[in-house]
């Protein structure tokens, strides 16, 4: 079935406001020197189902005393037909044809009126501030009556779907985004969209943070050095949990940090350029805005030793850190000692992408959505050469988590506490965090899920609920 185009029907609603500007113009313009090339004005508009081809619409300027006469055609859309010019038609030539001419003796302000063709109905398709209606497009359609219609509605960034408003009665679902109408009547219609609180997880060893939209943020779990007060901090772009410790990046490149200080730890107080942070158990990492890192706490294995250049991205692990480098190779210092398993042999790891640090084991995401790791393999953890199609990796003590492109996770590693056991049916997903023995999923709609061990409440993310963005009048 034939449909007006999403660009010619957002261009039937936007009329209104276009006119309202050159009629303004005419009024503030009295008494005072016309700046138009010309001395009268026709004005033309159109009532929803078509458009006026020729001229156009709008305000165009003629001199009088040429007597200029203008063509008009006024094309219907698809299962629509014109009706007549109305306004000032004295010097139309027949106001009942949608191709004719009027003769400009003075300024005249006409409308080309459209109806819909005998057995169509029209869809007015809206959408409130969050997102888009990409299917069939915004705007006003004309369809043949009991016609089915596809609707797909698309939230921006940090927005989900909530659901359709209006005349809904004949929309199989209203609550969901990919939908269909039923055309039995004309319709008015509007996506409603919600914008959500979370929009980065991070997992400590027993506790699990959410950064909200705001850039506050908020924590559950084990929290007796302090690692969960985080309740004042504000303008936080970025955070990361360690053993006893959480780090937060604020919006100026400034640090915060609190927890369990016993090595100084949290001592990030001073630092500034920064881009991005990781906590490891003991020690706490900062990428520079010039490429270089600083770390602040345990060294006693040399995972402070981090005088590196030209870094893109960092990951701090049990006693090692890793660094990814602009030109996709990695770096790595730390583990020396009883606990060097070979988690910082990474010298020849080539196209990496994003890298991920364990206890004692590192992980690297290919730019083929492949996944490497090295390190401590006692309990499964770096059995991850099968993976495929992986665009974002996390580790923790012995697990390992890859989420998939099309929305769903795969993992590695212990399972004592059900950590991953559930994580194989999780879908939507677009970031995973790990913890000791938790695992932590974002959803596209802006929730949060969790598996595995809660003894501390670690787990307890399902009151982290999306709240309703009210746009306000003056925002529209």
């Amino acid at each position: 079935m034939g449909v007006t185009s999403s660009s010619r029907g957002y261009h039937n609603l936007a009329r209104l406001s276009i006119f309202l500007v050159p009629a303004a113009l005419v009024v503030g313009m009295a008494g005072c020197p016309s700046p138009w090339p010309g001395d009268i004005y026709l004005s033309i508009a159109s009532t929803l189902g078509g458009v006026v081809a020729e001229p156009g619409e709008g305000w165009f300027p003629y001199y009088a005393k040429n007597a200029t006469v203008v063509e008009l055609v006024a094309e219907a859309d698809e299962h629509c037909h014109f009706v007549n010019w109305t306004g000032d038609v004295d010097t139309i030539d027949d106001v009942n044809d949608a191709s004719t001419n009027i003769t400009m003796y003075d300024s005249y302000s006409i409308t080309a009126n459209f109806e819909l063709d005998e057995g169509c109905y029209s869809l007015t398709v809206l959408s409130n501030y969050g997102g888009s209606v990409s299917e069939p497009g915004e705007g006003y359609f004309a369809y043949v009556a009991n016609t089915t219609i596809d609707l797909a509605a698309e939230p921006d960034e940090g927005y989900r779907f909530k659901e359709w408003a209006g005349d809904v009665d004949t929309i199989a679902n209203v609550d969901a985004a990919a939908n269909n109408i039923t055309m039995d009547g004309s319709y008015s219609i509007r996506a409603n969209f919600e914008w959500f609180d979370i929009i980065q997880i991070a997992a400590g060893c027993w506790n699990t943070l959410g950064l909200k939209n705001d850039g506050t943020v908020v924590a559950v779990g084990y929290g007796a050095y302090g690692q969960c007060n985080v309740g004042s901090w504000t303008d936080i772009i970025q955070v990361s949990a360690g053993l006893y410790h959480v780090v937060g990046l604020k919006s100026d490149g400034t640090v915060v940090a609190t927890g369990w200080n016993a090595y100084g730890q949290c001592d990030v107080g001073n630092w500034t350029g920064i881009t991005q942070v990781a906590a490891g158990s003991l020690h706490t990492v900062g990428l520079k805005n010039d490429g270089t890192v600083i770390a602040v706490g345990n060294n006693t294995h040399g995972q402070c030793d981090v005088g590196w250049t030209n870094i893109t991205q960092v990951a701090a692990g049990g006693d090692h850190t890793v660094g990814l480098k602009f030109d996709g190779t990695v770096v790595a210092v730390g583990a020396e000692g009883g606990d060097d398993y070979g988690q910082c042999d990474v010298g020849n790891w080539t196209g990496i992408t994003q890298v991920a640090a364990g206890s004692l084991h590192t992980v690297g995401l290919k730019n083929d959505g492949t996944v490497v790791a090295v390190g401590y393999r006692g309990d499964g953890q770096c059995n991850v050469g099968s993976w495929t199609d992986i665009k974002q990796v996390a580790s923790s003590c012995s697990l390992t988590v890859g989420l998939r492109a099309d929305g769903t996770a795969v993992t590695a590693g212990w399972d004592m506490y059900d950590q991953f056991s559930d994580v194989g049916n999780w879908t939507d997903i677009i970031q995973v965090a790990a913890g000791c023995r938790h695992t932590v999923g974002l959803k596209n709609d802006g929730t949060v899920i969790a598996a595995g061990w809660c003894g501390y409440g670690e787990c307890s993310v399902g009151g982290w609920e999306p709240s309703i963005f009210i746009r306000r009048l003056s925002d529209q």
